[in-house]
């Protein structure tokens, strides 16, 4: 297995003060198949509603909530697979007119009591020709004036393909701003996941 090779910190500030913290990290990894290139991303974002009710709006009912709060992006999300737990798969489908399809997601780990959530995107447009899949740990931590949530991203290249930052970005920024469209909502209806 090889080792890290480049790490690059960043702070990037995002949404009204906000702070990510994101963590650039390149490894390349030997196995039967050709050697490919994996980057890991770090995201924290600070939210202003309990512990509870982002996990559930994100995570656990996401599939009901999220094409309500933004239909012009997200038609629909359903279980192809399974009914929600781990092994799941969750298909999203994108309006006519959309850049992608749908893409789809399989469920690899979920932990409701410790608010922990693992899953892999492994099909849809979004991985384009770069990507073979990325994977993604979402844990939700409550602090003294909200919580916080910190996504670790691993986005796994086909071949030997480098990825740069302009590459994840716009999925990156996308992702944040569907948390503060959740954020939006469950801000103004606090008792909707209570």
């Amino acid at each position: 297995m090889g080792q890290p090779h480049l790490e690059t910190k960043v702070l990037v500030p995002f949404y009204n003060g906000v702070l990510l913290s994101c963590v650039y990290e390149k490894t390349e990894r030997e196995s039967y198949y050709p050697i490919y290139t994996q980057i890991k991303l770090n995201n924290f974002y600070k939210y202003h509603t309990s512990s509870i009710s982002f996990p559930q709006a994100l995570i656990l009912d996401s599939h009901n909530l999220i094409p309500k709060l933004v239909p012009q992006s997200i038609k629909t999300i359903e279980f192809i697979e399974g009914d929600g737990g781990v092994g799941s798969i969750k298909k999203t489908t994108f309006p006519e007119g959309s850049q992608f399809k749908y893409l789809k997601h399989k469920i690899d780990a979920l932990d409701t009591e410790n608010y922990l959530c693992k899953y892999t995107l492994i099909e849809g447009g979004v991985l384009g020709d770069k990507l073979e899949s990325i994977s993604y740990e979402v844990k939700f931590e409550a602090t003294g004036e909200g919580s916080v949530c910190k996504m670790t991203s691993h986005y796994h290249t086909k071949g030997d393909i480098e990825l740069k930052e302009e590459d994840i970005k716009e999925g990156k920024d996308k992702a944040f701003g569907l948390y503060k469209t959740v954020e939006e909502c469950l801000l103004a209806n606090p008792d909707v996941y209570a």
